[in-house]
């Protein structure tokens, strides 16, 4: 969609910035269908395995390729416990500086690694608490990438058992260059919002990315526009 340089209606803004993400979330939840699939197909009364897994690797290949601009990762983050084969597992792939897809190898052994339980990261948490997508960040992502990033996720469950979550990463740079230009379309500053009030981009030095806004009260704040059913809220800001 053209982006003009006169200012827009902010439900056309919210439009756009909702369309942006649902592209990921849409990546994201084939992910969720394909382990759904997959553990709905394997061998009666055994567990699923990490080379079950592996059969996702066609279609993140696929995603990442797809959605370039976007997503540097993409994959499904295991419940621990799920597997036969190992007590907690990634099958995440991400895209490399030089453009080649590479999977992460991560250490998941909580004697040597602090990285072991994932649990607690806002973006395994929060699905798995509301049973609804999520996008957490933006927060400097030393698990996969070093780099501040936003992590978009959906729940993934099979006959009633919660088995993980489904992922998509997205460099907070990329997210930047392809909502703050809808931002600026507005006629005063903006910036979008996460369920945690963390700010995810904004067109206001007072809010950066990172940042929390505190609540609807929050000062200088005007009014708050849901995206629809993506995660974020558009917040209007009064003028420094």
């Amino acid at each position: 969609m053209a982006i003009t340089t006169t200012s827009v209606d902010v439900a056309d803004v919210v439009d756009r910035v909702r369309d942006t993400l649902e592209d990921v979330f849409e990546a994201v939840a084939r992910v969720r269908d394909r382990t759904v699939a997959i553990a709905a197909v394997r061998a009666a009364g055994r567990p699923l395995t990490t080379a079950d897994l592996a059969g996702l690797r066609p279609l993140l290949h696929d995603r990442l390729r797809r959605h370039r601009d976007l997503i540097s990762g993409v994959g499904f983050i295991a419940e621990p416990g799920l597997l036969g084969d190992a007590p907690a597992w990634l099958e995440w792939w991400q895209t490399s500086r030089d453009g080649e897809l590479r999977p992460l190898l991560l250490d998941l052994d909580p004697h040597t690694s602090a990285y072991s339980d994932y649990t607690h990261w806002d973006w395994f948490a929060l699905p798995r608490e509301t049973g609804e997508r999520a996008c957490a960040g933006p927060y400097v992502d030393y698990l996969c990438s070093d780099e501040y990033s936003l992590t978009l996720s959906v729940p993934v469950h099979h006959g009633g058992r919660f088995l993980g979550v489904a992922a998509a990463d997205v460099y907070l740079r990329h997210f930047e260059a392809a909502v703050i230009p809808l931002l600026r379309l507005l006629p005063g500053p903006a910036c979008l919002v996460n369920a945690r009030g963390r700010v995810a981009a904004s067109t206001d030095a007072r809010h950066l990315a990172g940042s929390l806004l505190k609540g609807p009260d929050a000062p200088g704040e005007v009014r708050r526009w849901p995206c629809g059913d993506i995660p974020l809220v558009l917040a209007q800001l009064r003028s420094a």
